[in-house]
């Protein structure tokens, strides 16, 4: 899968294109409105990422110089999420937005979801249908948001129900195999995400009722487990 970066930020966007070709993605990077339109090719790029502000214009006119184009996938960068700034991206054709600073697993999750809406299939970040993630005996169906848990005994799929933050939650740890992640980090993320305040003692009850869901055995727990004095890992 070809991206296509616009950056002017050198320490993101060389950080960005690691991650990227890191993840199996191949990337043409530019750094102004200028060298973006000067580097752009018709019918090459998958996907477009571009920063709204720019040292000579901005990344809603390169949008609308791309879409003349063609009808390529768009995710802004912007470092506000103000409603007048989200509404004009989406009115200029753009997919989806993400505000600076960001995490990285929450960018290439929203770019699998843009580019799945759009029709292509993503070539890294690992293989199969990329709208399903698996832990342990959970299957998570990211284009359309829906968990399901397979009954070790029967082999049958149940749906599970989660509310936006429990959603969140599990995607976090599915994001972050074999990876401890500690409390603060989870708060971080949740808070960024949600916009909601999310204390110490709301997450813990968060943890208890996904695991109360998903877990065979909530008291003695497989798919998420405690690392004691560190956090949680999955």
């Amino acid at each position: 899968m070809k991206v296509f970066l616009l950056e002017d930020d050198n320490a993101i966007s060389m950080g960005l294109k690691y991650s990227l070709e890191k993840e199996g993605y191949e990337v043409t990077l530019t750094e102004n409105a200028a060298s973006a339109r000067n580097a752009w090719k018709t019918g090459t790029y998958d996907i477009c990422i571009l920063d709204i502000n720019l040292p000579d214009g901005n990344g809603y006119d390169v949008c609308k110089f791309f879409k003349e184009k063609e009808d390529v996938p768009v995710i802004f960068l912007t470092a506000s999420d103000a409603e007048v700034n989200v509404v004009m991206g989406l009115e200029m054709g753009a997919d989806d937005y993400i505000c600076k600073p960001f995490r990285i697993n929450e960018l290439m999750a929203r770019i699998k979801t843009v580019l799945r809406r759009s029709g292509k299939r993503t070539g890294g970040a690992g293989s199969g249908d990329a709208s399903v993630e698996k832990l342990g005996n959970i299957t998570i169906y990211t284009g359309e948001a829906r968990v399901t848990k397979k009954d070790e005994d029967t082999g049958e799929e149940t749906t599970v129900e989660l509310t936006a933050l429990e959603y969140r939650l599990l995607l976090t740890f599915c994001n972050n195999k074999g990876v401890v992640l500690s409390r603060n980090q989870l708060l971080q993320d949740l808070w960024d995400v949600a916009g909601d305040f999310v204390n110490d003692n709301t997450l813990t009850v968060y943890i208890k009722r996904l695991r109360d869901k998903i877990e065979k055995d909530p008291a003695d727990p497989q798919i998420i487990r405690t690392v004691r004095g560190m956090g949680y890992i999955s």
